[in-house]
């Protein structure tokens, strides 16, 4: 049987005489109440600051966002090389193509003018089958059309047959560069935004600390001014601001000239000593990412350009310019070396002896000798 029992009453309800609607407010009050006390602990949560970054804490922290932007600045190198390598094709294809496309058209006269004749003669040749046909390769492809032709007709057909062969070949290749070029600028696009937002961030950090904070942290191989986020399109002259103490004496306080000529002599052939030449006569131009020079430079752009000065030309990124020539120990490096960082090999520099290279840093601090302690060391090539 079913039951009778009466529906039981909330508890709130039996406190305030059962009523369903001061049941209601009982309940809201109570909600209330608990929202505001989440509320208020939420605010003494959030109104504890967080603690501000220490100095060194800063530096790690941007050192560490210019060394993943210096990753991305050698696959933006790496992909601006494959671009400027499919334009170049792309355009030595399309002047291919409009040749080839010249001949053709010469041939399609020339059958033209076998086929009239022909045609007055009586009949439809093969040749004028073949101008008339929508497929003109399908056709082609019959051997039997260069059996009922004669000599010089056979001649002509096989000659335009070869052209439109040729002509669909080269337009094939252009449309494939064509799509990698597309693919290759997105790429580009992808690591220049990456770049952007790595520097902005280390510019955020940087503008928390005091210009004698930043002073000292220059000092000890930090930032100087900030990024530059201008990128390989910098038009700007070079910076002189503390120029003298950024080309920098020697150890043993040699002068600058004097340094390069005793580095430039210990050098193991007349092109590294040229490629150390260059490099001395690149300190204290700015870091600029994706830049060869001559105003301003990344890490590789400014290994790439004193090796050209040498007479040799190294490929763009650090990860090619690795296999340039034979491994080097340490124990080995002599003048004109290639020396590079990180177990990523993102970073490279050019060994000028006495345990120091002259590189291109990182963006506000310019090209400048440093020890190559200063980084994790990965390997070393000597260009050959």
């Amino acid at each position: 049987m079913a039951s009778h029992r009466k529906p039981r009453q909330h508890p709130l309800a039996s406190l305030t005489g059962g009523g369903s609607r001061r049941a209601r407010t009982a309940r809201t009050a109570a909600t209330l109440a608990l929202a505001g006390a989440a509320t208020a602990t939420g605010l003494d949560g959030t109104a504890q600051a967080a603690p501000r970054p220490t100095p060194a804490q800063v530096k790690d922290r941007v050192d560490a966002l210019y060394q993943e932007a210096e990753v991305a600045t050698q696959h933006y190198n790496g992909a601006k090389e494959s671009a400027d390598t499919a334009r170049e094709e792309l355009s030595r294809l399309q002047d291919e193509a409009a040749r080839r496309t010249r001949r053709l058209n010469a041939a399609r006269a020339e059958l033209g003018t076998l086929a009239t004749s022909q045609y007055r003669s009586g009949g439809i040749d093969p040749t004028v089958r073949l101008l008339l046909s929508a497929d003109p390769q399908r056709y082609l492809d019959g051997a039997a059309v260069l059996e009922r032709t004669g000599s010089h007709q056979a001649t002509a057909v096989a000659g335009y047959a070869r052209r439109l062969g040729s002509v669909r070949q080269i337009r094939q290749r252009a449309e494939d560069t064509v799509e990698r070029l597309a693919d290759t600028e997105a790429r580009l696009k992808k690591h220049r935004v990456t770049i952007v937002h790595k520097l902005d961030a280390a510019e955020q950090l940087l503008s928390r600390l005091t210009a004698e904070q930043r002073q000292r942290m220059a000092s000890r191989g930090g930032a100087r001014n900030g990024p530059d986020r201008s990128g390989p399109d910098r038009s700007r002259t070079d910076r002189g601001t503390d120029r003298g103490t950024d080309r920098g004496d020697g150890p043993s306080g040699v002068p600058g000239g004097a340094q390069a000529a005793a580095a430039a002599a210990q050098a193991p052939s007349p092109r590294a000593a040229r490629a150390v030449s260059f490099a001395y006569g690149a300190l204290g131009k700015p870091y600029v990412w994706g830049a060869t020079g001559p105003s301003g430079y990344d890490c590789s752009g400014l290994t790439q350009a004193a090796w050209k000065a040498g007479g040799v030309a190294l490929p763009r990124t650090t990860y090619t310019q690795i296999s340039s020539g034979p491994r080097i120990s340490r124990s080995q490096l002599a003048p004109g070396d290639l020396v590079f960082f990180y177990s990523g090999i993102s970073h490279v520099g050019l060994y000028v002896g006495n345990g120091q290279m002259i590189h291109a840093p990182h963006p506000g601090a310019p090209v400048r000798l440093a020890p190559i302690d200063q980084m994790p060391f990965a390997a070393a090539t000597r260009p050959a």
